[in-house]
């Protein structure tokens, strides 16, 4: 539960990217769509951010388990470590097959399954609430004794493991796929096809699947997304919009009990509620905005000061206060909001971005103040510099061009 492991794999994230991209476009099969990739890499900001404020509290029930309630004590070891990463697996593979069958559980883990592209940016769209949901299914780990560095590097490796499978260049790796996960298994994953849907949830052991009867080998290259498509590039919304579902099933549920088993009921039953289909089309249309090149650039300079602030964020997370922790948190989402709304057209992203600009002058200036005043000269001439220029940039180019989805 650690995300020190994801700042270190950062760069290696990127340079992934970066390598398929090239080899796509050598290949003549580019996959990659600006706004969705973009998108991606916002929400996993946001996701990140996310985690360090639970970080603490998560590790701490988890210990705290282990310290008081472990039936043994399994020590560290390159034995122990194995065996975790196998228990770990298989939780992992209850917790997201649940995370498909369960509405409470399926509005945060549908973040990871909106994008209709499928490439390495995609391993990285991961919900900002899906660890709160989901960390209770993985209590019983610390009761059979296994030790919270053991734990995390366990659940380290099998996160970073699934970057890989996220890719449609890899094709089937033979026998390799009759144990491991694999690219094509992850595909026939995030497939909206009738065929695919609910079918391959491991993370890196596809045995669980081939045991408990949820495999399915891939036979043609599927249509990804999800059945009702999201059409936005807001990566708030994206964490939000099923429990705005969900919100209108209770609506038509009469009791209380009602609406308390429709919350652990399946999406297709919400989905058949509600008046949504629950099935793609065999050719689902893809969500497309046009973004003039200039405003482009802007959101890319606004993601790459993202990622130098989730940086900053998650390195000194632990020396700022709750309020701070709390606040960038807020501003973080803010700036993948407005990001969003830029790549959408919207006619609110100026006033916004005003306010967004203010709340960072005020935060990250008085921020240093009380925690670094040595370096608050350099910070407030930087950021008034940065806010001028990025306000500057908005205004000159308020003209953000028609807004236009293809298939």
């Amino acid at each position: 539960m650690n995300p020190n492991f994801i700042l270190l794999a950062i760069p290696f994230f990127l340079l992934g990217m970066l390598f398929e991209f090239i080899w796509g476009r050598f290949k003549g099969t580019n996959f990659y769509n600006f706004e969705d990739t973009l998108t991606n890499l916002n929400i996993g900001i946001g996701s990140q951010a996310f985690n360090a404020l639970l970080k603490a509290l998560l590790l701490t029930l988890y210990v705290f388990i282990y310290d008081h309630f472990a039936f043994f004590h399994l020590g560290t070891s390159i034995w122990s470590f194995l065996l975790c990463l196998v228990a770990y697996d298989f939780t992992f593979y209850w917790a997201h097959r649940w995370g498909h069958e369960m509405n409470i559980f399926w509005g945060a883990h549908i973040v990871h399954h909106q994008s209709q592209e499928y490439n390495l940016s995609v391993a990285l769209r991961q919900s900002w609430f899906h660890t709160a949901l989901g960390f209770v299914i993985f209590l019983p780990l610390p009761l059979l004794g296994f030790d919270p560095l053991i734990f995390a590097g366990a659940a380290a490796f099998a996160t970073l493991y699934q970057f890989w499978i996220h890719t449609r260049h890899i094709k089937s790796i033979g026998i390799f796929e009759w144990v491991f996960n694999s690219p094509s298994h992850h595909r026939v994953h995030h497939g909206v096809n009738d065929k695919y849907l609910d079918k391959n949830y491991a993370a890196v052991f596809i045995i669980w699947d081939r045991m408990f009867g949820t495999f399915c080998k891939e036979e043609e290259e599927p249509d990804y997304g999800i059945t009702t498509p999201l059409n936005s590039f807001n990566p708030v919304w994206a964490n939000l919009h099923f429990y705005e579902d969900l919100k209108e099933g209770y609506k038509k549920m009469g009791s209380f009990k009602d609406k308390f088993l429709l919350t652990f009921r399946g999406p297709a039953y919400l989905g058949m509620l509600i008046g949504q289909k629950g099935s793609a089309a065999e050719t689902p249309e893809k969500f497309r905005t046009r973004v003039p090149l200039n405003m482009q650039l802007y959101v890319t300079f606004q993601f790459f000061v993202l990622l130098f602030a989730l940086v900053s964020y998650m390195s000194h997370f632990k020396e700022l206060s709750l309020f701070y922790q709390l606040a960038f948190f807020v501003l973080i989402a803010l700036t993948t909001l407005n990001c969003g709304g830029i790549m959408e057209n919207k006619s609110w992203v100026m006033p916004v971005e005003i306010i967004r600009f203010a709340a960072f002058l005020t935060l990250y200036n008085s921020c240093y103040f009380f925690h670094y005043r040595q370096y608050v000269v350099y910070t407030l001439a930087g950021s008034v510099l940065l806010t001028l220029g990025c306000l500057t940039w908005m205004l000159l180019n308020r003209r953000l061009g028609p807004k236009e989805i293809t298939a």
